[in-house]
């Protein structure tokens, strides 16, 4: 009778262990509403996880929403997260877009041995490599030659679909003249 109860002890306590894991690793995913439907981006906290910390902060604050997606090449990115001058319904200087960041501090680079592949979410920088703020960009496409120059945050584990339906820019820079936006961010995955 000891052994169980003993049993069904453990496996009470395992249970509630996997239950406490899954609800712990629901705030590693962020879902981007864009205009055509949900992307989900399951976040890479154990690969950069100041990055991941700062991109949880602004998404929280709400700061991610109505903004552009100000960079878009073909075959290339789809880039965004531009807070202070991106946001659509607030603020939004298109001569400006993708030059600033947010009220947060630049975050030091946190560059890892993941691969940028199609869908790969990165962190946008300028020249310094610790300048990283809130811009990230998805990949269309492989990307190799970004691979340890740029921090990986995550990467697209649903609606890639819909990121390929992001208006494209135009030119080397591929600056958008009516770009896309993400609609709403939040943390956790879409239901």
């Amino acid at each position: 009778m000891k052994l169980i109860k003993f049993a069904l002890a453990g496996l009470v306590t395992l249970l509630a262990s996997f239950s406490l894991a899954n609800a712990q690793s629901a705030d590693n995913y962020l879902t981007i509403q864009l205009k055509d439907g949900p992307v989900v981006v399951q976040l890479m906290p154990e690969v950069a996880p100041k990055h991941v910390a700062q991109i949880k902060t602004l998404t929280a604050s709400g700061q991610y929403d109505n903004v552009a997606f100000h960079r878009v090449i073909q075959g290339f990115m789809a880039q965004t997260g531009d807070v202070q001058y991106g946001n659509m319904k607030s603020g939004f200087d298109k001569a400006r877009a993708g030059t600033g960041g947010s009220k947060l501090p630049n975050l030091p680079a946190e560059f890892s041995k993941v691969p940028f592949q199609r869908g790969t979410v990165g962190m946008a920088r300028s020249q310094d490599p610790n300048s990283a703020n809130s811009q990230f960009f998805i990949m269309f496409a492989d990307g190799s030659f970004l691979n340890g120059q740029y921090t990986v945050v995550g990467k697209v584990v649903s609606g890639m679909e819909f990121v390929d339906k992001i208006k494209r820019g135009q030119g080397g820079n591929g600056e958008v003249a009516d770009p896309d936006r993400m609609v709403k961010v939040t943390v956790g995955r879409a239901q």
